[in-house]
């Protein structure tokens, strides 16, 4: 099969860029719809949720330890060998999205209102961040798909919430790289979720195919975003990113006891270091976002 996308870390001239930001902010206007900056939420995005909400999905046998996950999802009280791979999935999903909704508020409050947007790129930043709150109100859809209804999205440690709340403060040069590996890092996190969807809910065929459409809006907007994020990044940055790749995947992912039983870390770090689109369903480029110099 021939290939119709370039790598990720391809170079790109400064005049690219600023065309592609232009392009995306096109792109983005439709693809959510309306800023509720009051809601941090999008017009397309809270349709799309409702109608999740309005026909809802439960499992054929509910879970038959509820408890195990309210235990251990905030911070792992169990020996994770000692629990089941269901349970482990939803305490890993959790997890891994109150990472970004810490960064997100942090965000919120550093980055100009609409009002106060003056150029493409915080407009941009804008509406991207209310995407991500979008995405933390699916997953929380998914866990109620689950039976699981008393989440609670509590703050990290008080270090780790200082370090969300400085880290959109930092300039450019110092921000961007890890800003884009944290997108890509997003990006092949859903793709291994979805194929562990496959692997742990072949028995649940209805819960399997909307955890799958919950998580596919949540990773067409995040492909967007590593190309938006991608943008801010010149020939430097780009090499400085491929290199982050690996330590920034370990560093996170060790953070989490449930990946090793799990996840293949390195074949994870391998697929962001190789990222390329290609491999991304049809039906999920159709609406999303690719920078033009990343197409053949």
């Amino acid at each position: 099969m021939s290939k119709k996308y370039r790598s990720v870390f391809s170079p790109s001239t400064a005049q690219e860029r600023k065309e592609n930001f232009e392009s995306y902010w096109e792109f983005t206007q439709r693809h959510g719809g309306e800023l509720f900056e009051d809601d941090k939420d999008l017009a397309v995005k809270r349709e799309r949720l409702k109608y999740f909400k309005d026909n809802p999905v439960k499992l054929r046998k509910p879970l038959v330890d509820p408890e195990a996950f309210y235990r251990n999802y905030i911070e792992v009280q169990d020996d994770p060998a000692t629990l089941d791979r269901m349970t482990l999935m939803m305490t890993c999903m959790y997890k891994f999205a109150r990472h970004e909704w810490v960064g997100i508020k942090g965000a919120w409050d550093v980055v100009p209102d609409m009002a106060n947007s003056h150029t493409i790129e915080d407009k941009i930043s804008r509406v991207h961040l209310a995407e991500e709150f979008c995405h933390v109100r699916l997953f929380d859809e998914i866990l109620r798909t689950f039976g699981l209804n008393k989440v609670e999205w509590v703050p990290l440690s008080p270090w780790k919430e200082k370090v969300y709340e400085q880290f959109p403060k930092l300039p450019g040069f110092l921000m961007d790289t890890p800003a884009f590996v944290t997108e890509l890092m997003g990006v092949t996190f859903y793709c291994h979720l979805h194929a562990l969807f496959d692997d742990i809910l072949a028995d649940e065929p209805e819960v399997l195919e909307r955890v799958k459409a919950l998580l596919d809006e949540i990773t067409i907007d995040e492909m967007a975003h590593v190309g938006q994020r991608r943008n801010f990044i010149g020939p430097i940055g780009i090499k400085i990113s491929e290199a982050l790749v690996s330590p920034f995947y370990k560093m996170f992912f060790n953070d989490m006891p449930e990946f090793d039983h799990l996840f293949d870390v390195q074949q994870m770090i391998k697929d962001g270091q190789e990222f390329d689109f290609n491999n991304v369903p049809e039906h999920m480029i159709e609406r999303s976002w690719i920078p033009s110099y990343c197409k053949i």
